[in-house]
C-alpha cells in the first residue's frame, strides 16, 4: 500500500480543510432549489417597510373568478327587492315562508336554476349557494335541501379506512342527503324524467330522510324498513318504533311533498326467516298531496321546532305507518327488484351497494367548506371595516388613532384575513376537484375529493365558529347589536360544525386516510395527488433537522415558500410516524378500539396539521399563478398565513429542534411585522371580495357614512 494515503501532507490537509469551508458556506448560503417547483420558482420579495400598491380591481378579479356574473345576478335580484330581505326581529314562521318565497323568487323571477348546474359545472351550483346564503343563511341551506347532493358516508368509509390499517370500527354520530342529488345521482332514468323539472321549477319541494331519533352516521344500523309486497307490486314502508322516526328533515315540518327515505329493504322468502333484509336503499315517498297540501295516509308530521339558528329552514320529524308507494318508487341505480320480488344488482355485497350508494353523493362537506370561507367573509370585512373606522385614544395631544393601528388588535383580525385568503383558494381547489370527479369518477380522484373535503369542512368550519366570536369581540358593544349582524352570523352557522358530520368524527376520517397512506408508501402502492408529498419527501421530512438551517433566521429564508412549506409537512410526517408507532404499542395492550381511542387526540392534531399542509400548498400555488400586478399582495398575505400558523405551534417545532430559540424569536417578530404590513392594505384586502354594502348589510361596516346609518337605523 501507497505510504503517502497514510500521511497526507500539508497541502492536502489544507485542501480537505478548504472542501470542508465550502460546504459549511453551502448550509449558510443555500443555492436556490430548482427543483421546488416544476415550471419556475416563485421569486422572494422583501417585505419593505413602504405601504404596497394594491390592484384592488385585478385582485377582486382574480378572486372572484368566472362564477362572479351569476353571484352579482343573485345580489342585484335581492337588492332590487327589499320585501325579500330578511328583517333583524321575525318570527320562526314568518321566517319560514319569507326563506321559501325568497327561493321561489331566485328560481321563477330571476330565473336562476341550481338544480342544473349540479349535473352541468358543479362550480356554479356552488357559487350560487353561497351567494344565496349571503342574502340569508337559512336561504342557501333550504337551496341546499331541494337541490343539493349531498351526503357523507362518513359511517362506512371511515369503518373501511380503520379496517385497513387494522383499527377496528369507528364511533360516529351524524350523515345526511338531500332531496334533489338524492333523485340525480342514487336514481335512473325513469326517475328523472319523472321528476327532473318539478325539482328544478320547486312544483315538487322535498326533503330528505335519513337521520332517525337513535340514527344518524350509523346508516347501516337504520330500523325504518320497506317491505315488498308482490301481490300489489308495492313496498310498504314502516316506522318500527319510535327510534326509528325521521328526525331533523329539513322541509319536512312546512314545505315538502315528497322524501327521499332510507330504508331496510325487505323481500318475503319462503324460510323460516320469512324476509330477507337486503340492506338499506332509498325510495321516493310522498308526504303531502300536490294539490291540498294535506299530509297523506299514515304519515304523520311533526315540528322540530324553534332552533339556536336557521329558523328559516322547516325541520321536522316523520313517522310511517304502513305508506304503500310503487315498486318504481325504489331509487334502483345500484339495486332493483323485480316484478317477482327478485333481486339484482351489479355490486355483490350490502357493503358494496351501501359505499356505492353514500359514495357518489360527496358535494355536501364540499358545499359545507366553501360556504363556511364565504361566511368568515362577510364576518371579517364587518370587523376590518369598523375596525378601521373606531377610533379610540392616541398619542397625548395628538388625533386618536384607529383601533386597528393597535398591534393586540392587528394579532386578532390580519392572520385572520390571511387565513380566509388562504381558505378561498384552498375550497377552490376542492372544488374543482369535486366536479372533475364528478367528470371523470377516477377512483383515486373519488377517493381524494372524500377525504380532503371531510378535512377541510372539518377545518374550516371550526375556524370560522371561533373567529364569528373573535370579529364580535374585535367590535365592542357595537358588535352585540343584532343590525351588525355577528349574533345571526354566528348563530346559523354554529350548526355546520356537527351538519354533514361532526367535526371530530370528519378529522379521524382523515387521520385513518393518513394512515393508510403511510402503509402504502411502505408497501409500493399508489398514493392519492394530496397525499403525494408523503412519498417523495417521508424520508427527508423523518431524518434529523439540520443544527444549522435550524438556526438560520433571514427574512428572506422565513419567507422562502419551500421553508413554509417544509416546515408545515415535516410537522405531519413526524405525526404521522409517531401516532403510527404509538397505535401499534398499544394495540397489543387496549385492542384497536383502545388503542384508537388512547391516541385519539394525537390523531385530531395530524389530521388537522396535514389539513393545513394542503391549504398552504394551495396558497403558494395561487401566489405563482396570479397576475404579476399583485403577486406581492398575495405573497404578503400568504406569508403572514405560514408564519403566524408556524408560531402557534412553534412547541412542536422546539420539541425536535427544527427551529432553533432564535429562529423561533425571528418567526414571531416577523410575523408581528407582517400583521402590521397587511394592515395598511386590509381595507383594500377586504373589498377585494367585493361584497357589497346590501350584502354585508351591517351599519358599522358600511363603507361611507357608517355611525350615521348606525343612529338611523336607532331612530334619530
Amino acid at each position: 500500500m501507497d505510504s503517502s494515503n497514510l500521511n497526507p501532507t500539508a497541502e492536502d490537509e489544507s485542501q480537505l480543510v478548504s472542501r470542508r469551508i465550502q460546504r459549511l458556506s453551502l448550509h449558510l448560503n443555500p443555492i436556490p432549489n430548482s427543483s421546488f417547483h416544476d415550471h419556475h420558482q416563485l421569486q422572494l420579495l422583501t417585505c419593505g417597510r413602504v405601504k404596497l400598491d394594491v390592484n384592488t380591481a385585478l385582485l377582486c378579479e382574480f378572486m372572484r373568478g368566472k362564477h362572479k356574473g351569476i353571484q352579482e345576478k343573485v345580489y342585484e335580484y335581492f337588492n332590487s327587492r327589499p320585501d325579500l330581505q330578511t328583517p333583524i326581529e321575525i318570527s320562526k314562521d314568518e321566517h319560514r315562508e319569507l326563506c321559501m318565497r325568497q327561493l321561489l323568487g331566485l328560481v321563477r323571477e330571476a330565473g336562476i336554476r341550481p338544480f342544473r348546474y349540479i349535473v352541468e359545472d358543479p362550480s356554479v351550483y356552488f357559487a350560487i349557494g353561497e351567494a344565496a346564503g349571503s342574502i340569508d343563511m337559512s336561504l342557501g341551506i333550504k337551496l341546499g335541501v331541494q337541490y343539493s347532493c349531498t351526503t357523507f358516508f362518513l359511517f362506512l368509509m371511515l369503518y373501511l379506512l380503520l379496517k385497513d390499517v387494522g383499527m377496528g370500527s369507528p364511533n360516529c354520530n351524524h350523515l345526511s342527503l338531500l332531496w334533489g342529488g338524492s333523485v340525480l345521482n342514487l336514481g335512473t332514468k325513469k326517475h328523472k324524467d319523472k321528476y327532473y323539472d318539478g325539482i328544478d321549477n320547486l312544483e315538487y319541494p322535498g326533503c330528505f330522510a335519513m337521520t332517525e331519533l337513535h340514527h344518524g352516521s350509523n346508516v347501516q344500523g337504520l330500523q325504518t324498513v320497506a317491505k315488498f309486497d308482490p301481490i300489489t307490486d308495492e313496498f310498504i314502508v314502516n316506522t318500527p318504533n319510535d327510534g326509528a322516526i325521521k328526525w331533523w328533515i329539513g322541509n319536512a315540518a312546512v314545505h315538502g311533498k315528497f322524501a327521499t327515505v332510507f330504508a331496510r329493504l325487505l323481500l318475503p322468502t319462503h324460510d323460516i326467516k320469512g324476509v330477507s333484509d337486503m340492506g338499506v336503499h332509498a325510495f321516493i315517498v310522498p308526504i303531502r298531496d300536490l294539490k291540498t297540501h294535506q299530509t297523506l295516509p299514515g304519515v304523520e308530521i311533526h315540528d322540530c321546532g324553534h332552533k339556536i339558528g336557521l329558523n328559516g329552514v322547516d325541520n321536522g320529524a316523520l313517522r310511517f305507518r304502513s305508506v304503500r308507494i310503487p315498486r318504481d318508487n325504489l331509487l334502483n341505480r345500484f339495486g332493483d327488484v323485480s316484478r317477482d320480488g327478485k333481486y339484482t344488482s351489479n355490486l355483490p355485497s350490502i357493503n358494496k351497494r351501501f359505499a356505492a350508494t353514500l359514495g357518489e353523493l360527496v358535494g355536501g362537506r364540499v358545499g359545507l367548506a366553501y360556504s363556511s370561507v364565504g361566511v368568515l367573509k362577510i364576518s371579517v370585512t364587518i370587523a376590518t371595516r369598523y375596525s378601521l373606522l373606531r377610533q379610540q385614544f392616541g398619542p397625548p395631544k395628538q388625533p386618536e388613532i384607529s383601533i386597528l393601528d393597535y398591534q393586540s388588535h392587528q394579532h386578532k383580525l390580519m392572520p385572520m384575513l390571511a387565513s380566509t385568503y388562504a381558505f378561498h383558494f384552498a375550497t377552490l381547489h376542492l372544488v374543482r376537484m369535486y366536479s372533475e370527479m364528478k367528470k371523470s369518477h377516477d377512483d383515486q380522484l373519488v377517493g381524494d375529493v372524500h377525504s380532503l373535503s371531510a378535512g377541510l369542512k372539518a377545518y374550516v368550519t371550526s375556524y370560522t365558529a371561533k373567529s364569528l366570536s373573535t370579529c364580535r369581540e374585535a367590535c365592542g358593544g357595537h358588535g352585540y347589536a343584532a343590525v351588525n349582524r355577528f349574533g345571526s352570523l354566528r348563530n346559523d352557522h354554529d350548526i355546520f360544525q356537527t351538519f354533514e358530520g361532526d367535526n371530530t368524527v370528519l378529522l379521524q376520517q382523515v387521520a385513518a386516510d393518513l394512515l393508510k397512506q403511510y402503509k402504502e408508501k411502505f408497501q409500493g402502492g399508489t398514493l392519492a395527488v394530496t397525499w403525494n408529498y408523503l412519498r417523495v419527501s417521508m424520508n427527508t421530512y423523518l431524518s434529523q433537522p439540520n443544527p444549522v438551517t435550524a438556526r438560520w433566521e433571514g427574512g428572506e429564508h422565513l419567507r422562502d415558500p419551500k421553508f413554509q412549506l417544509d416546515a408545515f409537512r415535516y410537522r405531519t410526517s413526524q405525526l404521522l410516524q409517531s401516532v403510527a408507532v404509538r397505535l401499534r404499542k398499544h394495540s397489543k395492550t387496549l385492542g384497536s378500539f383502545g388503542a384508537w381511542n388512547r391516541c385519539l387526540n394525537h390523531l385530531l392534531t395530524l389530521a388537522e396539521s396535514h389539513i393545513e399542509s394542503v391549504i398552504l400548498a394551495k396558497f403558494i400555488e395561487a401566489v405563482e399563478s396570479c397576475p404579476e400586478e399583485i403577486r406581492a399582495t398575495l405573497k404578503l398575505v400568504c406569508d403572514l398565513y405560514a408564519l403566524d400558523r408556524i408560531w402557534k405551534d412553534i412547541g412542536t417545532y422546539r420539541n425536535v429542534d427544527y427551529v432553533a430559540p432564535n429562529k423561533a424569536k425571528a418567526i414571531h417578530k416577523l410575523a408581528e411585522y407582517l400583521s402590521f404590513q397587511v394592515r395598511n392594505v386590509a381595507r383594500e384586502l377586504v373589498d377585494a371580495f367585493d361584497l357589497p354594502d346590501h350584502v354585508t348589510r351591517a351599519p358599522i361596516a358600511m363603507q361611507s357614512e357608517a355611525y350615521s346609518r348606525y343612529t338611523q337605523h336607532v331612530g334619530f
